[in-house]
Formats: C-alpha cells, sequence, structure tokens
C-alpha cells in the first residue's frame, strides 16, 4: 500500500497525523464547510489531537474496568480488555503483515458481530481510516465504494467474502486493482485468515498520534434518493456525538445492556450499539440477525435494556409481545425514518415505555433533535440536542416564524463534508448551515414536527401535504401492514396523493378497500389529503438500513 502525497492548504486544521494524504486533500473546500460549533456544552472541549479508539476503549481499561462485559453476543461475552487484546493484534497484522500506511482507507463488510467491531477499532487506533459497509450490498456497490474511496485493503467476513473479492479484483472502469488485499475473518482454521496472521502478535499497541481534526471514518448515506455519497468524520466527530445526545437525552448507564438492530455501516447503528455504551462503559448485544422476530427474542433472552432500532421494527414487533418478555428495556430510540404517532402510541400502551424519537443524518453523524421521558411531545421530533442550534428557513436560508413549514437547517460539534463531491457539498450547506433535506415547523416552545422530505412535500391544488402524515394515517387502519405515500404528477391538480399500500395477512386487495383506507384518512385528517390513488403492493422498496426509497416509487410509477 503506498503513501498519496500534496502539498494543499490545511486550511488551518491541525497537522495531519497522517503519511497518506487522500483524505485531507478530498474534503471539500473549507469555505463549503458548515459552521463547526465546539462551545455550546463543555463535554465538546477536546484537545488538538486525539485517537477515538483509544479513548473510547483504552480509557476504560485503564480506569479499572476491563473486566467490564463490553459485548454480549449468542455464545458468549467479550470483556473490555478482551476487545482491547484483540483489537491490538489485528493492528498489529494491518501495520506489520498488510502494510497500512496511516491515511489509508480499509473497507470492512461483516454482520454486528465482536470481530466486526475489533477490526473497526484496529482500523483507527493503526492510523486507518474506516469504510465501513452493509452486509447486504453487492459487487456493484462494494466496487462505487472502493473506487470512491480509493481503497486497496478490505477485511471481510469469509461468508460474505465471494463479492467483495469481486469487487476488489476490479474497479468499476474494469481494470486490475491496484495491489488489492482482501483478509477474512471468523474463519480460524482457514490459512491467511485474519485469525492466524494474529496468531503469536502481542496484545499491545500504542494508538497513532492522529490529530482530532484527522478523518476517522467515511460513511456513505444509504442512497434513499439514489447512489450513496461518501461523508467525512474525524475523530474529534465520533467523540462529540457521544458527548451530546447520549448523556443529555438518552441518560443511559454503565448498567444497560444496548442492542438493536441497524448495521455498524449505518452510523444510527454505530453510535446506538458500540459508540454510545463504550463511551460510559456499558455493554451491548450483538446480533448477526436482527429483523423484528430475533431482536425481540434476544430482548428477552439477554434481558436488554436499551434498543435502538426502526420505526417499522417497533411496529412489527408490537405483535409479537404477546410471545416474549421485554419487560427489562426502560429506554427505546427510534431514528432512520419518521416515527408515525400511531406506532409511539400503541408501543407505550402496549409496554409502558415512551419511544425516544430523534432525527439525524448520516452527513451530521447521529441524532441532533430529540427528546426523552416527560418531556416527550407525541408526535414531535422534540428539541435541539445540547451541543446543536437548530432552525427553520426558506429558500434564503431565512429564518422563518414558529408555525410556519420550512427547511429544516442544523449546526453544531459535526457537520457536512461530503467526499470529492463540491455539488453536493454546495446543496447541503449554506451561510455555514446544514440544509438537511428535511421538511419541518418549530412551534413557539421550540419543538421541532416533522413534515415530509422537502423532495416529498406534496403540493396537490395549491396545498402543502406531509406524505409522513398520511402515512400515519393510513398506518392505523388494522388492514394496513406498511405504506409509503408520494405525490405523483396531475394534469389538474399538479400532483396527486397516491398511497402504495402492504396489506396485513389476511387483507385482500379490493376496490372497496380502496375506498375504505380513503374514507379513514377523510375522516381523520383535512379530506383534502386523502390519497385518491391507492396501489396495493406486495412490498415496499427500501434501502439497506431500512429507509422507505420514495424515488423507486416514483420510477416505478411513471
Amino acid at each position: 500500500m503506498t503513501a498519496a502525497s500534496s502539498a494543499t492548504d490545511d486550511a488551518g486544521l491541525e497537522p495531519s497525523g497522517y503519511a497518506d494524504r487522500f483524505a485531507r486533500d478530498a474534503l471539500p473546500p473549507r469555505e463549503l464547510w458548515p459552521e463547526m460549533r465546539y462551545d455550546r456544552i463543555p463535554e465538546l472541549a477536546y484537545g488538538r489531537r486525539l485517537n477515538c479508539a483509544a479513548e473510547l476503549l483504552d480509557r476504560v481499561v485503564e480506569r479499572g474496568d476491563g473486566g467490564r462485559p463490553v459485548f454480549v453476543f449468542p455464545g458468549g461475552r467479550w470483556s473490555y480488555a478482551e476487545l482491547q487484546a484483540t483489537v491490538d493484534r489485528i493492528a498489529r497484522v494491518l501495520v506489520e503483515d498488510l502494510g497500512l500506511v496511516t491515511g489509508n482507507r480499509v473497507l470492512l463488510r461483516g454482520y454486528n458481530g465482536p470481530m466486526m467491531a475489533a477490526c473497526w477499532f484496529a482500523v483507527l487506533k493503526a492510523g486507518g481510516i474506516v469504510v465501513c459497509t452493509m452486509p447486504l450490498l453487492r459487487t456493484r456497490e462494494l466496487t462505487f465504494t472502493a473506487d470512491k474511496a480509493q481503497i486497496s485493503l478490505a477485511l471481510t467476513d469469509a461468508r460474505l467474502a465471494a463479492e467483495c473479492e469481486e469487487a476488489m479484483a476490479t474497479t468499476g472502469a474494469g481494470k486490475p486493482r491496484k495491489g488489492a488485499r482482501v483478509v477474512h475473518f471468523n474463519a480460524p482454521d482457514a490459512p491467511g485468515s485474519l485469525e492466524s496472521l494474529m496468531e503469536g502478535k502481542a496484545p499491545e499497541f500504542a494508538a497513532v498520534d492522529t490529530a482530532a481534526d484527522d478523518v476517522a471514518l467515511i460513511a456513505f448515506t444509504s442512497g434513499t434518493t439514489g447512489e450513496g455519497k461518501g461523508t467525512m468524520h474525524f475523530h474529534r466527530d465520533v467523540l462529540a456525538i457521544c458527548d451530546c445526545f447520549p448523556p443529555y437525552v438518552l441518560k443511559a448507564s454503565p448498567d444497560d445492556l444496548f442492542c438493536g438492530s441497524p448495521p455498524f455501516a449505518f452510523t444510527y447503528g454505530l453510535g446506538g450499539i458500540v459508540l454510545f455504551p463504550m463511551r460510559i462503559g456499558a455493554s451491548a448485544l450483538l446480533l448477526e440477525q436482527a429483523a423484528p422476530p430475533h431482536l425481540i427474542k434476544a430482548i428477552a433472552e439477554h434481558r436488554a435494556t436499551v434498543c435502538f432500532t426502526a420505526p417499522t421494527a417497533y411496529r412489527a414487533m408490537l405483535g409479537l409481545l404477546a410471545e416474549h418478555d421485554v419487560s427489562s428495556l426502560r429506554l427505546c430510540v427510534s431514528a432512520g425514518e419518521s416515527l408515525p404517532q400511531g406506532t409511539f402510541e400503541a408501543w407505550e400502551r402496549a409496554t409502558g415505555l415512551r419511544i425516544i424519537d430523534g432525527i439525524g443524518a448520516t452527513e451530521m453523524l447521529h441524532i441532533f433533535i430529540s427528546a426523552s421521558g416527560d418531556e416527550i411531545r407525541p408526535g414531535s421530533t422534540g428539541r435541539v440536542v445540547p451541543g446543536y442550534e437548530a432552525r427553520v428557513v426558506d429558500e434564503q436560508c431565512r429564518e422563518v416564524p414558529p408555525g410556519t413549514i420550512g427547511r429544516l437547517a442544523v449546526r453544531g460539534p459535526t457537520g457536512c463534508r461530503y467526499l470529492r463531491n463540491t455539488e453536493r457539498q454546495r446543496k447541503y450547506v449554506a451561510d455555514g448551515w446544514n440544509l438537511t433535506g428535511d421538511s419541518y415547523v418549530m412551534d413557539a416552545d421550540g419543538w421541532f414536527w416533522y413534515q415530509a422530505r422537502t423532495d416529498d412535500m406534496i403540493i396537490s391544488s395549491g396545498h402543502n401535504i406531509s406524505g409522513p402524515e398520511v402515512e400515519g394515517v393510513l398506518l392505523e387502519h388494522p388492514a394496513v401492514l406498511e405504506c409509503g405515500v408520494i405525490g405523483l404528477p396531475d394534469s389538474e391538480r399538479g400532483q396527486v396523493v397516491s398511497a402504495f399500500v402492504v396489506l396485513r395477512p389476511g387483507a385482500a386487495p379490493s376496490p372497496e378497500l380502496a375506498r375504505a383506507l380513503q374514507d379513514h384518512v377523510k375522516a381523520t385528517i383535512a379530506p383534502y389529503k386523502y390519497p385518491r390513488r391507492i396501489e396495493f403492493v406486495a412490498a415496499l422498496p427500501r434501502t439497506a438500513t431500512g429507509k422507505l426509497q420514495r424515488y423507486r416509487l416514483r420510477e416505478g410509477a411513471s
């Protein structure tokens, strides 16, 4: 693996600890960055040099908590000390056997498990940059990621190796990828596996001296609007998301056992299942299979106390509560897509727990608006998480009065830096604020109420109609399992509200049922919002993280 070189002006950044300059050179021009704020809470006063892997792992062991469990998984558990020893051995393999140069990007591919997490920390500790990928991605998507981030080393679960091997062998242009290497883990008996290379390595490795503003990870967006974009996050950013939402809103304790469904490549899952518990010395339940039936079963068996998943999973688990005891749960978090009020209320009735809603973004790394406990206002996403600022603005980025629909703008200790995508950067950042692509209303008390994705606001006969609001009403009907609502072109109305509906088992599509659903919406919210077009479908298009891909609904209907 070779080091890149450049004389690019770092625009005031701390001198990098990386020999490979790719990440620094791939950052957008400094004038296009959002304004970064580190002065709103004292926890964000980090030093100029830090390695987030050492801060999250080594510090726990140093303070005498190495014997505490960090990961629980079907068939076993690891302590913080065991994780540290594994991480250090992998770091030695990266440097001594695989030729990792500081600043090199390393692709990770695997299920949520202890070795996947150990690889994540080892790459950072050794001075590499993590590029984590979803297990569901295929060769074409992996090739795109490897090309975009110029990756020549991949660590992959042996069970997922085939497509990773293909992607690392050839670029998207069909040329051989120079110096590319793929190493398998979770294959202890295989020659050349990561475990075999770790044999005999000393379980000590001093974390590389990295700048707080060296890039630690490149996270790719999940592609709700098409091809994913690489977002670049610093070592400091990783700590910042651990020191804002978790202590001020989540308020978990070291005795908690975290669990959830999102994969590590989804920053929602990375924070909720790995980073947040480790920041306070708590434990995480790691599940390779975390679809609702598996997740609720694991919660009951392992007595998990904190759950991070999506609204669709909470809704699906409602029907399984009679079979599983989830009384151990005390904190439930929802993000990834808007939380329908009906799902919130049904979960509270069934469990006594109020779901903590939140909005985050891959560009922002994690949640920046939320509320918990008695502060929750059903239907509202919440208030600004300490450490951040947010406002609702018009098309000229001017703040609008309370009660007015506009674009959500946010800034704080994390922010959008796209990987070599200046055009997209100009769209996402304006006047120092990150524009998330969401339409919101802020009330007079500072609570934020989600309306729709900016591109998904339906304008029909002059009315602004929120697709997610209509979805929430449809989900209240007993025949509806899932639904997606979009606006489709209409010569008379401009757009017509159109619903794509997945029915529950036992319900059959029919014109009569379509009319019943329309009448249900008319009777629940303003009649002009009802879906004039209803199409029954077997499934909805979703990303690997479970987000509804409304653009694919539009494409399929065009």
